[in-house]
């Protein structure tokens, strides 16, 4: 099978491509030796398929970042058939840099013009003709966005495939060309495969190159000491990389013939433009940030869409589908729910008929009371439908990142961010990754490789857990459901707001405290293009929706199975392996109750009834996966309790609230306690497959200390949550919240104040 390569800038719209070609053939998984994400699919729309490899993002072929190293060593070492270099048509120059280093590589290239539809609504054409000439390669005008030309696109790359090229190079300067091609000569005696490449990394003293070939670098050194440039000096790679910009200029800046509507001596603003001045503003920028956030959790979580609660109290409103097990799906009397209530409450009402079907198809086969019943339906079915009842809402709250992410909006809110982030000592850059915490904590500590900096990179990876994930997602919302049942609060949704802002808080405190302390630096410059606005593609997002389903579905299917299965018979069974008929007796309990004391601080310890351990319990199993939380309400609220109807009940309410109601009334946990049980598990050690992934990207030695950090931070962070909000009572849990977080934000503006006026303070005394 052909393999393409497709490699480019970032923001030039290379994963779109990517998905377009792939569709539900992609797959993500890391570079060989490197926890950089890899994705690679398959084209099949050709005369035989094609395998189509992502690389990273990149501005060029020098071994910056690990991404540069990892697309120069594919191209290099991997050989593939074709590399498809997209380039923005609306940043033609600058995207041009790295075409001229791939033009030197001994590999067929096809350039993708992409943004085409960007381009021409502006006005503005493009000679593709005329760049195909001056390239050398085929040039291809497309609009990944739209899928306009990719087929022709790939036939041409197909083409491309079936013939060898030659490098050749566009620096120019006489005696440069002249030692680059000696180097080139010499690596050619040498038998080493793309020797132009080479020769000219080896001439700008690349640092993989200078390492390998130690032998040539006398030849460079010689010719420095009789080469030396009026502006650069004898900094040979800045020369180079003058020659390539001019060379670009030169031939380049023609292509495109730009339609002016006003004076030329006036800059044409664009709509992207008029949108910025309000998006990106200082103080607006970050207001409508906050709003655009609770609106997204508004629609996630609410049983109170816009707030029409009191409209439909006042006129008694019946539960649509009333007397079916879909009773409530759309509404009750309580109000309408929002999208995400609807589709979950959808998936957990028919979970609970499978389950109602399969308890009973088995008790009337095996009789009441047997233990397999109990194991398959309390132990298996419950705690495995308890999390995939919570898909859909992650799907939800995942599609309103990813549209944020594909509009543009995303990387100004990085660029609005990165003026507060600096006080703190770290770039906007590093808001990426901790805005993919939201999403999987795995994929965002892997995004840190793009930090310059190590103290900003460990940073970094030890606050991104504080963004709670989607799997932090089932405890928020069932805790803070079964929470505001017993104690009579309605917004559930403002507790789940206020919850993740209280995760960034801590994360902001938390960086600004490791920044001082042990990890003491300063930001690295921060460095990113703004890209254009524009309307998610439709079946770009479903691609991503589709992908983080398969992965939650598989983790479900197998850790949480099998967390299950374990939690279920340590708490049917006793030391001595045989079934027990009160679950204080069993081995779980044994476990809870060594451990629970520990917890006593943070509101969820022994102050709590004899069967309090089971917080303690679901805590520690939250570490194998955070879903396992719920998982474990679930199967010990089934296991607890003898009523029959209260079992029935739970196991009919895969939301876990029903569990998690019978273990606030059983335990006598206060609403404070469940806060900070919350509080916790947000800001405690991640999941395993987080920490393994946090070992493999942080430097040898440290990761013993994240581990130490995540467990103090959690103690401390629970311990501040419960004491404070002890000071409440219910009925002023509305703004308790709201207070506890603004004393917490109010303290970092004091703790940041102090710091910039020391500065200014230190800078004026010099």
């Amino acid at each position: 099978m052909k393999r393409f390569a497709l490699a480019g800038n970032p923001n030039c719209g290379k994963t779109t491509l990517f998905n377009n070609l792939t569709g539900s053939t992609a797959h993500v998984g890391n570079w060989p030796g490197v926890t950089v994400e890899k994705k690679d699919g398959v084209y099949k729309k050709l005369e035989e398929n094609i395998a189509i490899i992502d690389l990273p993002g990149i501005y060029s072929l020098s071994p910056y970042t690990n991404e540069e190293v990892i697309s120069r060593n594919y191209i290099l070492d991997e050989k593939p058939d074709c590399v498809i270099n997209i380039v923005d048509a609306t940043n033609l120059e600058r995207n041009l840099y790295l075409t001229t280093q791939l033009l030197e590589i001994d590999v067929p290239v096809v350039i993708a013009i992409n943004m085409m539809d960007v381009l021409e609504k502006a006005g503005d054409t493009l000679d593709e003709k005329l760049l195909q000439e001056k390239l050398g390669v085929p040039v291809v005008k497309i609009s990944a966005l739209e899928e306009s030309n990719l087929k022709e696109l790939m036939e041409a790359a197909y083409n491309a495939s079936k013939s060898p090229r030659q490098g050749h190079t566009i620096v120019y300067n006489k005696d440069l060309k002249h030692l680059i091609g000696d180097v080139t000569i010499a690596f050619k005696g040498k038998n080493v495969e793309n020797p132009l490449f080479h020769a000219v990394k080896l001439v700008e003293n690349d640092e993989i190159e200078s390492k390998m070939h130690e032998d040539l670098l006398p030849m460079v050194e010689e010719f420095k000491k009789t080469f030396n440039d009026e502006t650069f000096g004898d900094d040979i790679e800045a020369i180079i990389a003058d020659e390539r910009y001019n060379y670009i200029s030169d031939n380049f800046s023609s292509a495109i013939t730009r339609h002016v509507e006003e004076e030329e001596s006036k800059v044409k603003e664009t709509k992207s433009d008029r949108i910025d001045k309000v998006l990106t503003h200082k103080v607006w920028g970050l207001v409508i940030f906050a709003a655009i956030l609770f609106l997204v959790f508004h629609l996630t979580f609410s049983e109170n869409f816009l707030f029409l609660k009191q409209a439909f109290e006042a006129n008694g409103v019946a539960p649509c589908f009333e007397g079916t097990i879909y009773e409530g799906l759309f509404w009750t009397d309580a109000g309408i729910n929002s999208p995400g209530v609807i589709l979950f409450n959808f998936f957990d009402m028919s979970f609970s008929a499978i389950i109602d079907a399969v308890n009973g198809a088995m008790v009337g086969a095996l009789g009441d009371g047997h233990w397999l019943t109990g194991f398959i339906c309390d132990g298996v079915l419950s705690g495995l439908f308890a999390i995939l009842g919570f898909l859909p809402q992650i799907l939800v709250l995942f599609l309103f990142f990813s549209i944020m992410e594909d509009t543009g909006y995303m990387a100004r809110v990085a660029f609005i961010l990165d003026r507060i982030f600096r006080k703190f000592g770290l770039s906007g850059r590093a808001f990426i990754p901790m805005i993919m915490g939201f999403g999987c904590s795995v994929p965002a500590m892997i995004n840190t490789r793009t930090l310059a900096d190590e103290n900003e990179k460990i940073s970094t990876i030890r606050v991104i857990p504080f963004f709670s994930c989607g799997a932090k997602l089932p405890i928020l919302v069932a805790i803070a459901g079964g929470a505001c049942e017993v104690f009579g609060f309605a917004h559930v949704d403002l507790i789940t707001y206020l919850m993740y802002v209280f995760g960034v808080v801590v994360a902001i405190v938390a960086v600004l405290f490791l920044r001082h302390t042990t990890l003491k630096g300063d930001a690295a410059p921060f460095i990113m293009e703004l890209p254009q606005y524009h309307w998610p593609q439709f079946k770009a997002l479903m691609i991503h929706l589709w992908d983080k389903a398969k992965h939650f579905v598989k983790k479900a299917f197998t850790i949480i199975l099998a967390s299950t299965i374990v939690i279920w018979f340590l708490s049917n069974f006793g030391w001595n392996w045989q079934m027990v008929d009160s679950m204080q007796d069993s081995i779980l309990a044994s476990i809870g109750m060594f451990i629970q004391p520990l917890f006593t601080p943070l509101g969820f310890g022994s102050l709590l009834s004899p069967i309090g351990w089971v917080f303690a319990v679901a805590a520690i199993t939250g570490l194998i996966a955070k879903e396992n939380v719920i998982a474990t309400f679930i199967t010990l609220g089934a296991v607890a309790v003898s009523d029959p109807a209260i079992i029935e009940a739970i196991e009919a309410d895969e939301e876990g609230i029903t569990a998690v109601v019978q273990m606030i009334n059983a335990t006598g946990i206060s609403w404070q306690g469940c806060i900070a049980f919350i509080a916790f598990n947000m800001l405690t050690i991640p999941c395993f497959a987080a920490c393994a992934t946090a070992k493999a990207e942080l430097k040898k030695g440290t990761f013993k200390y994240t581990l130490l950090f995540w467990i103090i931070t959690s103690y401390i962070g629970s311990c501040f949550v419960y004491v404070f909000l002890s000071c409440f009572d219910v009925n002023t849990l509305a703004w308790a919240l709201p207070v506890t977080l603004g004393l917490i934000i109010a303290g970092v503006i004091t703790v940041v104040g102090i710091r910039v006026y020391n500065k200014k303070k230190n800078v004026a005394r010099a």
